[in-house]
């Protein structure tokens, strides 16, 4: 099936959120618009819009907090909030913080940002389930950036301990942070060896490809080991002058720029000025 008018649709409205605060981490939330849409729209989390706190539900943490608008824009999708709230996105007042916080928002199981703690909230999380005897399972999604924490191999090495099997972990691997390419900040060319060397049963597969997505979240884990799904993506997807490059971390395109967006993303003339309005 071809999803690429879809996944247009969903960037834009990303897009025009950001555009609409004036601020946002665009190219962190266009880098996993495909896996947000396969775990909320595919069936793959168990939740419950209508009672958030649903005890059978499954638990999604969003460690690399700065790609919030593609959570809020999936919690929009399924009835969590009215699709109206994600104009009000970091402005005072609202539910929609620049990135997630709890309980503010419902939908958000816990506050995150500060990166390499949303992976220990989860293993938490993930315990307690086992403890309880407990069938619901615990979804987390890092950056590959983030992986640069140790606290980060301070998680998997006690949910291997453990054999959490119950916990899901999901790499955005975009290959670019805030300031360069893995690979230039920290010589990191792959992270796989060494979630193989914490004892992780390890996925890899097209980050932007959703049938390959949604097999691989929705293949039986057979072992009692933490499974981790390697997302290959790019960063900025979408966007051409966005795509690959690490200035777009935190920014917003200047008037030249913006050609760019509304022709790649099909945004009017109209659509921007309302977004100006409500800056």
């Amino acid at each position: 099936m071809d999803y690429s008018m879809l996944t247009k649709k969903i960037r834009k409205d990303i897009f025009l959120t950001a555009y609409s605060a004036s601020v946002a981490h665009i190219a962190s939330a266009f880098s996993i618009v495909e896996t947000m849409y396969v775990l909320y729209e595919q069936g793959v989390l168990r939740y419950n819009p209508e009672n958030p706190q649903d005890p059978d539900r499954d638990y999604f943490i969003l460690s690399k907090g700065h790609g919030s608008l593609a959570l809020y824009n999936e919690l929009s999708r399924v009835g969590f909030f009215d699709k109206d709230v994600l104009m009000s996105f970091s402005k005072p007042g609202s539910i929609l913080g620049g990135e997630p916080c709890y309980p503010n928002t419902p939908g958000v199981e816990c506050s995150t940002g500060s990166l390499g703690h949303g992976l220990s909230f989860a293993v938490g999380i993930a315990k307690a389930k086992k403890m309880d005897n407990r069938k619901e399972k615990v979804y987390c999604l890092l950056g590959d950036g983030e992986c640069e924490e140790g606290s980060t191999w301070e998680a998997i090495m006690f949910a291997h301990h453990m054999k959490l099997d119950n916990l899901i972990v999901l790499v955005d691997c975009n290959k670019v942070q805030k300031m360069d390419t893995l690979e230039a900040v920290m010589g990191i060319e792959s992270i796989r060896p060494h979630f193989e060397a914490f004892g992780c049963e390890v996925f890899e597969v097209d980050g932007h490809d959703i049938d390959s997505i949604r097999e691989c979240l929705l293949k039986d884990n057979n072992t009692d080991k933490v499974k981790v799904v390697l997302l290959n993506t790019v960063k900025g997807k979408g966007v051409s002058i966005m795509e690959n490059n690490p200035k777009w971390h935190w920014r917003l395109p200047k008037k030249k720029e913006l050609k760019y967006f509304m022709s790649e993303l099909d945004i009017s003339e109209e659509e921007i000025r309302v977004c100006k309005e409500l800056t």
